[in-house]
C-alpha cells in the first residue's frame, strides 16, 4: 500500500482531547458580521444579485477562513461558534452564510433544482427513494461524503430531539481496512457504481463510477454513499454489486460506526461546521422536530470548490468534471443549470483567483 499524508487520521479520543480544530467568533465579530448582513440585505434581490464587494467581512472572517483552512488542510472538520443569530431572519441568515461563501471561493450547484445553497430542513422526503437526498429527511443517514471539496453547514435551528452530527475520518477506516482486511481494501480501489438520484443534467448518465479509495500526489482521497450505490442497483447497465463489494461495503460501514472512529457533536444555532470531503464521512441521527415552523430544524449547506485546493484522482473526474486544483469543480448541475450560473461561476472565479474547468 503506498505512502500517504495521515493529517486527517484522528480517532474520536484525539478530537476530545485536542480541541484546536474549534473556533469562537469575539463579541466585536458577531456583532460587525450581522451589521454588514443587515445593511447588505435586500428582499428583492437573489443571491446571484450579490457580489463578494457587498461584504466587508472583516475581522471576523479571518477566523471564518483559519477554520476553514484547518478543515481542508488538517484534521478534515472545523467548528466556528459563534456566528450572529440572534435578531436575525432565516433569510439574513442565508444570506450571512452565502456571503462568507463569496469569500471562501465558488459554490458549487447542489442537486435536480440546481440551487447554489440548500436549506437543510426535512419534508415529506422519503430518503431511502430512487430520487431521495438525506437533507430534507428527518430519518437517520449513511455516512457519505458530498460532492465539493468544502462544505460549510451553519446552523439557524436546532431539532426538538435528535439530529446529532456524526463524522468519521475516511483516512482512519482506509488504515483500518488495509490493516483488518487488505483483500477487502483492494476491492475498495475498484470502480463502484454511484446513482445520480434522478439529478442527472442534460447529456449525463443516471449513474457514474469512482473508486471508494484513490490515492494522488502523496494524499488518500475518500468516497462513500451505500445510499446511492444500492439505488444504482436498478439502474440499466449498471452491474450487481459481487459477494465480495458487498463485504466490502459492509466491513467499511461497521468500521466507519465503531465508537472509537465515530465522533459525533451537537450543531446548535450559530455554529458554522466546515468538512473536507475527500478526508472525511458524515452522517446525523434520526430527530423529531418542532411542531412550529419557525422553530423547526434548519441548517443552511454550501458546497465550495476553494482556491487552494488538491489535485485530484483521474478517477475523480467524472462526477468532479475537473480533476486540477485551484479550479471550479464538483456540484451537481441539475436541470436549471443555465446561463445565469455560468455568468456567476465566472464572475466569482474572477473574484477568487480561480480557474474554470
Amino acid at each position: 500500500m503506498e505512502n500517504f499524508d495521515t493529517s486527517a487520521a484522528w480517532m474520536a479520543k484525539d478530537l476530545m482531547i485536542d480541541q484546536s480544530w474549534v473556533f469562537k467568533l469575539t463579541d466585536n465579530e458577531c456583532t460587525q458580521l450581522k451589521e454588514v448582513t443587515k445593511k447588505a440585505f435586500d428582499p428583492k434581490r437573489s443571491l446571484f444579485d450579490y457580489s463578494k464587494s457587498d461584504f466587508n467581512l472583516n475581522p471576523s472572517f479571518e477566523t471564518i477562513q483559519t477554520a476553514a483552512n484547518k478543515a481542508y488542510f488538517g484534521p478534515g472538520l472545523a467548528l466556528v461558534k459563534g456566528l450572529p443569530r440572534n435578531n436575525m431572519s432565516p433569510e439574513e441568515f442565508e444570506l450571512m452564510v452565502w456571503a462568507i461563501g463569496l469569500h471562501l471561493g465558488v459554490a458549487r450547484p447542489q442537486g435536480k433544482a440546481t440551487q447554489y445553497i440548500s436549506k437543510v430542513q426535512a419534508t415529506e422526503n422519503n430518503y431511502r427513494s430512487a430520487n431521495g437526498r438525506g437533507y430534507n429527511s428527518n430519518t437517520e443517514l449513511d455516512f457519505h461524503c458530498d460532492g465539493c471539496d468544502l462544505v460549510g453547514l451553519a446552523c439557524y435551528n436546532k431539532a426538538y430531539h435528535g439530529g446529532k452530527s456524526i463524522i468519521s475520518s475516511s483516512v482512519s477506516a482506509w488504515q483500518t481496512l488495509v490493516r483488518e482486511r487488505p483483500d477487502l481494501a483492494e476491492i475498495a480501489r475498484e470502480e463502484f457504481h454511484f446513482s445520480r438520484n434522478q439529478e442527472e443534467a442534460l447529456g449525463e448518465m443516471p449513474y457514474y463510477t469512482q473508486p471508494l479509495f484513490d490515492f494522488k500526489d502523496g494524499r488518500l482521497f475518500g468516497k462513500w454513499n451505500r445510499n446511492r450505490v444500492m439505488n444504482g442497483q436498478d439502474l440499466i447497465n449498471v452491474p450487481k454489486l459481487t459477494s465480495t463489494q458487498n463485504e466490502c461495503m459492509d466491513l467499511l460501514d461497521q468500521i466507519l460506526h465503531r465508537p472509537t472512529l465515530m465522533f459525533t457533536m451537537w450543531l446548535n444555532p450559530g455554529d458554522l461546521q466546515f468538512i473536507n470531503n475527500h478526508v472525511m464521512l458524515h452522517s446525523r441521527t434520526a430527530f423529531q422536530d418542532h411542531k412550529k415552523l419557525t422553530q423547526k430544524r434548519l441548517l443552511y449547506r454550501l458546497w465550495i470548490a476553494t482556491p487552494k485546493s488538491f489535485r485530484l484522482p483521474s478517477s475523480w473526474a467524472e462526477y468532479f468534471g475537473s480533476i486540477e486544483p485551484g479550479t471550479i469543480r464538483g456540484g451537481i448541475r441539475g436541470q436549471k443549470y443555465d446561463e445565469t450560473c455560468k455568468t456567476f461561476e465566472k464572475v466569482q472565479a474572477k473574484c477568487s483567483g480561480m480557474q474554470e474547468p
